[in-house]
């Protein structure tokens, strides 16, 4: 009963209200991230949701579009604004997605969606993340984030799949609220993000 109906409804319900709840962040975050970034408060990106259907995954824009003398963008660290390392630091980046989540795009846990670019180099037990609604947080966040291996994180994800259930959300929830306070399984420099991922081959990915 939980994953064919209260999953979605509980989203739906905790998703508004914290929503309400941090409306007045969101609002100071949105007019801080405007000037400081010259108008863009907001970062969209297409991801694949369940069944891998695409949408736009919405955050706070962290860093500016500022490129070099050859017109390429500049790297992270150096695009990274004051404001946008602190919001990233403390995940408040991520609050802009309880939207997603009451649009129906997420679901407040389960796998965090990926790049639509990897979609052709994941094995066929990895593609099993796309059977539910990817997640703002999930099983692989509160077990390493960007600390683990993408092999072990895709281990957690599609284990995440075949077990969740209430109580696993509410213990993902609780250690996700714990490992943001203590900023635990984040790289020593926030502004770095994990390396892309570049395939691992059906044989040698399988997890």
């Amino acid at each position: 009963m939980y994953r064919f109906f209260f999953k979605r409804f509980l989203d739906l319900i905790i998703a508004a209200l914290v929503f309400l709840i941090f409306l007045p962040l969101f609002l100071l975050t949105t007019i801080l991230l405007f000037f400081a970034n010259r108008g863009k408060p907001f970062f969209f990106q297409k991801r694949p949701g369940k069944d891998e259907r695409v949408f736009s995954v919405m955050k706070f824009k962290t860093m500016t579009d500022e490129k070099d003398a050859k017109g390429k963008l500049l790297p992270d660290y150096k695009r990274t604004t004051r404001i946008g390392g602190f919001v990233r630091r403390y995940s408040i980046d991520e609050i802009p997605q309880l939207l997603n989540v009451i649009k129906g795009d997420m679901s407040l846990i389960g796998p965090r969606p990926l790049l639509v670019s990897y979609l052709p180099l994941y094995n066929a037990v990895q593609r099993r993340r796309h059977a539910i609604r990817p997640g703002i947080t999930g099983w692989a966040q509160v077990n390493g984030r960007n600390t683990i291996s993408w092999e072990k994180k895709f281990e957690y994800d599609v284990w995440y799949v075949d077990h969740y259930s209430f109580s696993l959300d509410a213990k993902i929830i609780v250690l996700t609220i714990l490992k943001v306070f203590k900023r635990e399984g984040i790289n020593a420099e926030d502004t770095i993000p994990m390396r892309p991922f570049k395939g691992t081959g059906e044989k040698k990915g399988m997890i």
